[in-house]
């Protein structure tokens, strides 16, 4: 069996880069943004409903599981599940990340459960490829919304529904990118503290008080007509927050009946605010790139902007150097 897996992961290695090579020669890159606006719900959801919805959502989510993990959480129930919002092409990021600090077999006797979030893509090869890996790893989710920095958004509302379907037994959730670097024993030791009552209505991370950019020309340009308020609520950096999961279920009920926004920190910060939950500032959270060293890694939860390759060494060095003092 081990045998076999092995050759079905070195056979899917092959066929990405053959795919990404193919595909960079062949197609030129496209953009979704605008392709499917965050408002443009048509297909008819036929997976899960939830309850004591008493008025009609404005936002009914209404998108099917095209790849889905519905039985993860069934054998046990997991301390902490992992949401990675991911991209199609970024196989290797993904596959860093499970073999580093995404392992779900780094802590013994911690229940830890990873997760992939993807969209659909406008490509059926990489569609295909995802389909491939998803059958080797069993740790991708993927809903039939166009996948596109647009719709990320969408892409962490399906994470929260899917905690809140599949695994609302959970402890904690934290949501975080592709190209995070997390310092695991910070994250669970230091700051979940599995020996401890689990805290419910939490959240924390990097938070950010802020306002919306009105030029046009910004990565985070926000429309007057979609935003008029000149403040946002407090938010986390979507680079990576932690949540108790209880708050999963709570966000996405609020989501079907708050307008969206494409700013997915953002969009969960006026959720919370409607909620009455206040994120809580750590500084362990790092929404920027910082060099390495031992020590100073040795200090924070997450890092911003680290390749799959430094995501390799750093773990390698992290772990072989437990023993030694700074």
């Amino acid at each position: 069996m081990a045998s076999k897996v092995s050759c079905l992961y070195v056979l899917t290695v092959v066929c990405w880069a053959s795919a990404l090579w193919y595909l960079s020669i062949t197609r030129p890159t496209s953009s979704y943004t605008g392709h499917r606006q965050l408002s443009s719900v048509s297909i008819a959801r036929k997976n899960v409903s939830f309850g004591n919805i008493r008025t009609r959502p404005i936002n009914p989510h209404s998108f099917d599981f095209l790849i889905n993990e519905p039985n993860k959480c069934e054998k046990s129930i997991p301390f902490l599940v992992i949401l990675i919002s991911t991209t199609h092409k970024e196989f290797d990021a993904r596959q860093a990340i499970r073999e580093t600090w995404g392992d779900e077999n780094n802590f013994k006797g911690i229940k830890i459960a990873t997760l992939f979030l993807l969209g659909k893509n406008a490509d059926p090869v990489l569609n295909q490829m995802v389909e491939q890996e998803s059958q080797i790893f069993h740790d991708i989710i993927v809903e039939d919304f166009i996948d596109s920095y647009h719709n990320l958004t969408l892409k962490t509302l399906m994470g929260m529904r899917w905690v809140a379907t599949f695994c609302s037994k959970a402890k904690y959730v934290m949501k975080t990118d592709s190209d995070i670097f997390v310092n695991m024993d910070n994250l669970i030791y230091k700051l979940l503290k599995p020996n401890t009552k689990p805290r419910r209505r939490y959240f924390t991370g990097y938070v950010i008080n802020g306002g919306p950019i009105r030029d046009v020309r910004s990565k985070w340009y926000m429309p007057r007509d979609l935003y008029p308020d000149s403040n946002y609520p407090p938010f986390c950096s979507g680079t990576g927050y932690i949540f108790s999961a209880d708050v999963a279920e709570l966000i996405y009920k609020t989501s079907l009946h708050t307008r969206l926004l494409h700013l997915e920190d953002v969009y969960v910060g006026l959720c919370l605010r409607k909620l009455g939950i206040h994120p809580f500032q750590n500084s362990g959270f790092n929404h920027w790139k910082m060099a390495y060293s031992l020590c100073r890694y040795r200090r924070v939860i997450t890092v911003h902007q680290i390749t799959p390759e430094e995501m390799h060494r750093i773990w390698n060095d992290m772990s072989s150097k437990k023993h030694l003092r700074c």
